[in-house]
């Protein structure tokens, strides 16, 4: 192989607030020659996610930050095109955590081979047949409880996690399931493929009337990506024993004041309302399970999945700010350069 540079995006510094292109830079780093047990892997997609705002900062948290002047990692797939392993030849497609770069080169043990899927694009694997599916199929069951029957109102229904939970709440025989997305277009796309039985676009008013309005017979199941506003949009429209997966934040991870919570927290006691936060991490024993039941749904066709591609290792950064800006539609990912570019 001629090609020994790896194109890197690295933290170059803790934003305050909102990040910026600033907040990273790009490093250009010489690959050796392969050890024992390693494989060398040109990635074709590289994930980028909400969580990963919350690891810039190095404030205490589930997760270690990341590490500044260090390889932003997170989720990517590839294929292999060198290898000393005796399990993973050259050839295979991999997933892996090694994150922001075009070209990685690691311990055999930090990859897992997957299969291709006909027609299917490997970035598949980073959105809902991976860790975006299997947050909200986590969400829904282990934290929320969902049972057939329950009125399920998710929030930021439009992203990568919303547009999955959706689709697996009502799989798994919601009464009915509502969302919340930022665009009237995005409202209409969650009705029209994703089978959204109502939602509403949250810039259009104040939330609390606008799920008061779309839930009149109340909620039972709230999966929440957002917080803020919406978090108390639905604790007053819980009906009594409801339950909520909070996954996400967002619209609180860029403030830099102290915001003030919501004004209905009574209702948890007087509605005897459970409120649940997690992280996947605690979770991933439920991957067979869903993967079972993701494998059947898919293959039936019956799980539908938007991505948004931005394309370049270089435009990396520009995904992620888009992303947290609500610029995509389903799954944010960056598709690498070629590989007929990077290898020789």
């Amino acid at each position: 192989m001629s090609t020994t540079v790896s194109t890197q995006i690295q933290l170059a510094a803790r934003p305050i607030g909102w990040p910026t292109a600033a907040d990273f830079t790009t490093a250009r780093v010489e690959l050796g020659e392969l050890g024992a047990d390693q494989l060398r892997v040109v990635n074709e997609y590289i994930s980028v996610d909400p969580y990963m705002r919350g690891r810039m900062s190095d404030a205490k948290s589930y997760a270690a930050p990341f590490a500044l002047g260090e390889t932003m990692t997170g989720g990517a797939i590839g294929r292999v095109v060198e290898s000393t392993s005796k399990s993973i030849p050259v050839g295979s497609v991999v997933l892996h955590q090694f994150g922001w770069r075009d070209v990685v080169q690691e311990d055999a043990a930090g990859f897992r081979v997957v299969p291709e899927l006909p027609g299917v694009p490997l970035s598949v694997y980073l959105g809902i047949l991976g860790m975006t599916g299997l947050t909200g199929f986590v969400g829904l069951t282990a934290i929320a409880g969902m049972k057939p029957g329950d009125t399920v109102f998710i929030s930021g229904a439009a992203g990568a996690v919303g547009t999955a939970a959706g689709q697996i709440a009502r799989l798994m025989g919601a009464g009915r399931v509502i969302g919340s997305a930022g665009s009237d277009e995005k409202v209409a796309l969650l009705k029209e493929k994703y089978g959204y039985d109502e939602a509403f676009n949250y810039k259009s008013g104040p939330v609390r009337e606008l799920l008061a309005a779309a839930a009149p017979e109340g909620i039972d199941v709230f999966f929440d990506n957002v917080g803020g506003d919406h978090l108390e949009a639905a604790l007053d429209v819980f009906n009594p024993g409801g339950r909520a997966a909070l996954c996400g934040a967002i619209a609180g991870y860029n403030v830099t004041d102290r915001k003030v919570g919501p004004d209905n927290m009574v209702n948890m006691i007087t509605r005897g309302l459970s409120l649940k936060g997690f992280t996947l991490g605690s979770y991933l024993d439920l991957a067979p399970e869903f993967n079972a039941n993701m494998s059947k749904w898919f293959a039936a066709g019956e799980i539908a999945f938007d991505e948004t591609v931005v394309d370049g290792i270089d435009h990396a950064v520009d995904a992620f700010l888009g992303m947290m800006r609500g610029a995509n539609t389903g799954k944010m990912v960056v598709r690498t350069a070629a590989m007929t570019d990077l290898i020789g």
